[in-house]
């Protein structure tokens, strides 16, 4: 039997050794082997695979991975699972929303796909690309590991040059979804444990030198552009036909910068403007389409181009009720006209990355996003895993999305206790996130001492922008606090009501009291009239634009998901309270406009 075979090399090993996921789990695919794709032409490897759950680890324990094709007629030995038959799901997706038996599975999972290759020319390279898959996805190619990726919401890139062949080919990936105490985030979360591989799967051939990553954007009176290129190629250069820009780069040891003198037109809410860029390397090309704007703290103010802004916002998950995590360029649009509907011109995209083309389209849009790591509730501090695995989720987002004009803040955490060891760990989350990009703003959503009505959080002053979630009138009952708070706080930097709220139930609430519509709407009003009166407040986000999947919340108007939404899960049925936030917004827009300060 398979416990017996060469492949798991003996029963003590298979059976009994609890040690077994150590060989797979190097971490090795991380921010350093990313790619940049922007305008790659990959092969889609998104549709059918086969799939098995496996709540033991039984593949990695029995190497699954290594088994070879054979007719079941021809196997002369039982086997508990045929990586080349048996049931199938579409990628991407969640395995929750494939099947109810699936629903509250955590564990590890199994996906097997032909690939049949072409001949590969000399001296080029492959690259398998997964925009995401949740939480520890272990790569194998032909029976070979490739490596393993931490993180639910970013992307990894591996080489497959050399694993790769001619003709049929056999890719796998093991996703586990397990809440352990070393990940970020931890097992507590208020947010649903989706699983699987949930974001587009790509194949890209790439020459010798493969252009890892470009950043544009402005600096020093004019425009900076910094290639990371991997290969032979000693220079590469950069176009931006817009500004009549041609650069040439000295690379060395693959790395190069230039600086020059450009005036773009600014990037803003009221004139989204794009450039197209591209950058070639070695015989590689990348395109993209990027931005210039300037945001930054001034005391309490934010400014953005210069020009103080007060950011209209509404906080979003990734969910859907039929798809899960799982989403699309048309889901995207969506959120953002309910949002521009709203009379938003930001948007908090919580609590972890959100898809790529989140930032893309905002930035077509001309909306401003608060993008932030699962750095969640309790996390292991002390741990030096644990901060690897945020450290690396940081970097993938930051180098992933740091072109766009969109994103004005990272965050890097939401209602941690203050302890020396937390802070410790956030600020070095902050410090990194300025060294990998000091263009943008930093944030996390600090906590408020309630016992001395103050926001007390050290980490407070090693970020730009304090933000601040509170729920008067929900969580909290005496409004009256909030304004005392921010007497005694007098923060010397702005602040933003990161999240704000309450449960409104629109298919079975009551009709007044907690969980009714009504009573949110109660709540919108009061916290309206409060945060008017606080001049330090120069942003909300309030929580959330739809009611999304959450395990936790079980009550009778709950009944597994989080109300709060000012749009109900079917993400079409608007509540009293989204027409009272939206008639706010309008107010603080026609205060704000140009031809008012006129």
């Amino acid at each position: 039997m398979l416990e017996r075979s060469d492949l798991a090399e003996n029963a003590l090993q298979c059976l009994h050794d609890e040690d077994y996921d150590r060989p797979f789990n190097t971490q090795s695919l991380d921010a350093d082997t990313m790619i940049f794709t922007g305008g790659r032409q990959g092969l889609a490897l998104d549709g059918t695979w086969n799939f098995c759950v496996d709540l033991l680890d039984t593949g990695l324990r029995q190497k699954w991975f290594a088994m070879t094709p054979e007719a079941p007629e021809d196997r002369t030995e039982p086997w508990d699972y045929d990586p080349y038959a048996g049931e199938t799901v579409e990628l991407p997706s969640c395995w929750q929303m494939q099947k109810e038996k699936w629903y509250f599975f955590e564990g590890s999972a199994w996906y097997t796909r032909a690939l049949e290759a072409g001949p590969l020319a000399p001296g080029n390279r492959r690259f398998l690309r997964v925009g995401a898959a949740q939480y520890d996805c272990k790569v194998f190619v032909n029976g070979q590991f490739l490596g393993n990726h931490y993180g639910g919401s970013t992307p990894f890139c591996a080489e497959v040059t050399e694993a790769l062949q001619e003709g049929r080919n056999w890719i796998m990936f093991c996703v586990n979804n397990t809440r352990t105490l070393d990940r970020v985030p931890m097992r507590n979360t208020d947010w649903f444990n989706y699983g699987g591989i949930y974001r587009e799967v790509a194949l890209y051939e790439t020459p010798a030198t493969v252009i890892r990553d470009v950043f544009v954007h402005l600096a020093d009176g004019g425009i900076r552009v910094a290639v990371t290129a991997d290969g032979p190629a000693t220079e590469a250069r950069v176009e931006i036909p817009g500004l009549s820009l041609s650069l040439v780069i000295a690379l060395a040891s693959g790395k190069g910068e230039v600086t020059v003198p450009a005036s773009p037109r600014l990037w803003s809410p009221e004139t989204p403007v794009l450039y197209d860029i591209e950058a070639t390397a070695g015989g590689d090309r990348v395109t993209d389409r990027v931005g210039f704007r300037s945001i930054e703290r001034r005391g309490t103010d934010i400014l953005l181009n210069g020009r103080p802004v007060f950011l209209r916002g509404i906080s979003v998950h990734e969910d859907d009720a039929k798809l899960g995590k799982v989403t699309s360029e048309a889901d995207i649009r969506r959120r953002f006209a309910h949002a521009k509907e709203l009379g938003c011109n930001y948007l908090r995209l919580a609590h972890y990355p959100h898809h790529e083309l989140a930032a893309q389209i905002a930035d077509e849009l001309g909306l401003m996003l608060w993008e932030e790591v699962p750095v969640y509730w309790a996390i292991d501090f002390a741990n030096p895993a644990t901060r690897r695995d945020a450290e690396n989720q940081l970097r993938e987002l930051i180098r992933r999305d740091r072109n766009r004009a969109s994103v004005i803040i990272w965050s890097v955490g939401n209602e941690n206790p203050d302890t020396d060891a937390r802070l410790d760990f956030m600020k070095g989350l902050a410090d990194l996130a300025k060294a990998e990009d000091p263009t943008r703003l930093t944030s996390a959503a600090c906590l408020v001492n309630h016992a001395k009505l103050k926001i007390e959080d050290r980490l407070a002053q090693h970020i730009d922008v304090i933000g601040l979630n509170e729920y008067y009138g929900w969580y909290e009952e005496d409004f009256a606090e909030l304004e005392i708070i921010g007497r005694n706080s007098a923060p010397d930097r702005p602040v933003v009501i990161s999240e704000t709220g309450a449960d409104g139930d629109s298919e079975a609430g009551p009709e007044r009291g907690l969980f009714s519509l009504a009573y949110q709407s109660e709540v919108y009003v009061r916290q309206i009239e409060t945060l008017e009166r606080l001049s330090y407040i120069k942003g909300m986000s309030p929580w959330i634009l739809y009611d999304f999947r959450v395990e936790r919340r079980q009550n009778p108007f709950q009944r597994g998901w989080n109300r709060k939404g000012l749009i109900a899960g079917d993400k079409a049925t608007k509540k009293p309270a989204f027409a009272i936030l939206a008639a706010h917004y309008a107010a603080l827009a026609r205060a704000d406009s140009p031809e008012v300060d006129a």
